[in-house]
């Protein structure tokens, strides 16, 4: 996205396949972006994005579909909000049940006109010549602070976003690797409108919340050891590794280099005793993706507690109740609660069937917790898993000791 608002072209390698990522590059295609994708010299997928620069979007012929995609049609709001057209975005039936007053609130103060149905897409912007806000964000989220953010950078005057607590911060290294000045003092981020971009050359790392599902397989079947090269380790993304080393894996990340202000590495993750872990509001903000994944750990022993996450069931699907019901359609004794969950790794799960809900995460989690069952385990649902990781099946038969 922020290629797409850069003057001149870019370059970014290993671009997911997944379909939010696929829906990105089809949104911005649709608002005039002329994107290539190819193949590096190193067999690596790549994307040649021709920047348009900053207010330089052209207005979209038909609705542009983000698909499952709740980071697209968020941050792409925030976008579009700047240009003096009427766009709508949409996206699938689970996306469009998913509430979206928490960017259109800040969109519409900074001047944006913005009409939804019960505050849930699709979203009818129309753009305007925004003026710079300084928001408070009532739940963490970096979905709607990079909105603002997007919004604040095609917008006249300084826009701040302020969180309840920090949370991931990819946007704000992004905006540094296309040449905007960007400040964080504790939870606020501050950026300065009407900054232009130039365009980059950037690699993106494997991601870390695809990396977790390995890791936690490994932490959890005993005589495991893991090791995954090139993740990405980016501080504000990592926080499930101390969680797993409080569980009682052994977890070593080692830092090889940078891209675009992203640290990665390698990460090595063996299994040893496990032992009860307890999250609550504080730890949240920084787990919210990896929370399914911790939840199936807990299935190989100890016990997992998680308090103040109701944030998950506004996800892809309600993610508690889900999570619960698949978990427990595997034989695990697992407890739901209004803002969380309770899964005690008594008993090695019986094998069962587990319903992913479309759900890519709970998909993953579910296979993952089956490789501890006694039985056969079937996750219906689980093609879902092509929305962030269509090769999982893949590489977990590759890992799989039959």
């Amino acid at each position: 996205m922020l290629a797409a608002l850069a003057d001149g072209p870019s370059v970014i390698e290993r671009y997911a396949p997944g379909a939010d990522c696929q829906a990105t590059l089809a949104c911005l295609g649709g608002l005039g972006v002329a994107i290539a994708e190819r193949a590096e010299p190193s067999g690596a997928p790549a994307v040649r994005v021709m920047g348009r620069g900053l207010r330089g979007l052209a207005p979209a012929e038909a609705a542009l579909d983000a698909r499952n995609a709740g980071t697209t049609l968020r941050l792409l709001s925030g976008i579009v909000a700047a240009h003096r057209f009427v766009t709508t975005l949409t996206g699938d039936a689970s996306l469009c049940r998913r509430p979206m007053a928490r960017v259109i609130d800040p969109l519409t103060r900074m001047g944006a006109r913005i009409d939804a149905r019960d505050g849930c897409p699709p979203l009818t912007i129309t753009g305007a010549d925004l003026r710079a806000i300084a928001y408070t964000t009532k739940v963490p989220s970096a979905q709607v602070k990079s909105a603002i953010l997007l919004a604040g950078l095609q917008a006249v005057g300084t826009t701040s976003v302020t969180e309840p607590a920090s949370t991931r911060n990819h946007t704000e290294l992004a905006l540094a690797a296309f040449g905007a000045d960007v400040a964080t003092e504790g939870t606020t981020v501050t950026v300065r409108g009407m900054q232009p971009l130039r365009g980059a050359a950037l690699r993106v790392p494997g991601d870390p919340s695809s990396a977790a599902f390995w890791a936690v397989a490994a932490a959890g079947l005993p005589g495991s050891d893991i090791e995954i090269a090139d993740v990405g380790l980016n501080p504000t993304r990592i926080a499930f590794l101390e969680v797993l080393r409080r569980a009682g894996a052994q977890v070593e990340a080692t830092i090889a280099g940078h891209t675009g202000g992203e640290a990665f590495g390698t990460l090595r993750v063996r299994c040893k005793d496990l032992r009860p872990i307890v999250l609550d509001g504080s730890d949240i903000p920084a787990l919210i993706d990896e929370l399914p994944a911790l939840a199936a750990l807990a299935t190989f022993g100890g016990q997992i507690d998680v308090r103040g996450a109701s944030e998950l069931r506004v996800k892809e699907s309600d993610r508690i109740s889900c999570l619960v019901s698949g978990l427990r359609g595997l034989g695990a004794d697992v407890e739901e609660r209004p803002d969380g969950f309770v899964v005690r790794g008594r008993r090695r799960l019986a094998g069962g069937t587990a319903d992913a809900a479309g759900d890519h995460r709970l998909a993953m989690s579910f296979a993952i917790a089956a490789l501890g069952a006694r039985g056969p385990c079937t996750v219906t649902g689980a093609a879902s898993v092509a929305v962030s990781y269509p090769g999982f099946f893949d590489v977990l038969r590759t890992i799989v000791d039959e």
